[in-house]
């Protein structure tokens, strides 16, 4: 680019480095011009200076470089689980596995959301989405890590959720078993709210799950 355009790309980088995540739009108070936004993304983007999140979504590598030096990196991570599908909240495999009801470590960052199923990948990790009906889509609560607040599933309905998604293919206790479930780490507290997404989707298939589960 000429030499002319550098104190502009100066503003809009360092604009951009102290964003957690940005579109062409955030922007736009310094450069109003996507054709030219898209040029330069895309030369620093070559350069390993630009992540590219989701279509339309960056972050530069010198925030995440910062942050992984903070040590705060894990939890921004869980926080663009949130933004790349909105709205959703981290559930399944990824919550389970926090609290040790699953033991085998997950690959991806599983959560549910109101929109279409769908995957994103990026250099960052790769995010999972699961698309549940609007009813269900509740038992979560916003948590605060290294400046960042996250929606996260609660223990009991992370559960719900990864039995949910599955109550087709529990078709007996064996199936229910080959799941590994520790399920010693459920309180009382757990289980009666447990219960209470089971009332409210009032299914025979899912009390036939849960039956499986506990007796």
């Amino acid at each position: 680019m000429r030499n002319d355009f550098r104190p502009k790309i100066k503003k809009i980088i360092s604009l951009a480095e102290k964003l957690p995540y940005f579109t062409f739009d955030d922007l736009s108070p310094i450069e109003k011009n996507r054709h030219y936004l898209k040029i330069l993304f895309s030369r620093y983007e070559k350069n390993n200076q630009l992540i590219r999140l989701k279509k339309g979504l960056y972050v530069t590598k010198k925030y995440v470089d910062n942050l992984q030096k903070s040590g705060d990196f894990s939890s921004y991570l869980e926080l663009l689980a949130n933004i790349l599908s909105q709205p959703s909240y981290l559930s399944l495999d990824y919550v389970l596995y926090s609290h040790e009801v699953l033991t085998e470590l997950p690959v991806n960052f599983t959560s549910i959301t109101r929109n279409k199923t769908a995957t994103f990948s990026n250099k960052l990790g790769n995010f999972v989405y699961h698309k549940i009906k609007s009813g269900l889509f509740s038992g979560f609560e916003m948590k605060r890590d290294g400046g960042f607040n996250v929606l996260r599933a609660t223990k009991a309905k992370a559960l719900f959720d990864f039995l949910y998604l599955r109550k087709n293919l529990l078709i007996n206790k064996e199936a229910v078993s080959e799941l590994r479930l520790n399920l010693k780490t459920l309180n009382k507290s757990d289980l009666k709210e447990l219960k209470k997404y089971l009332r409210f989707e009032n299914s025979k298939k899912m009390n036939e799950v849960f039956k499986y589960l506990f007796k």
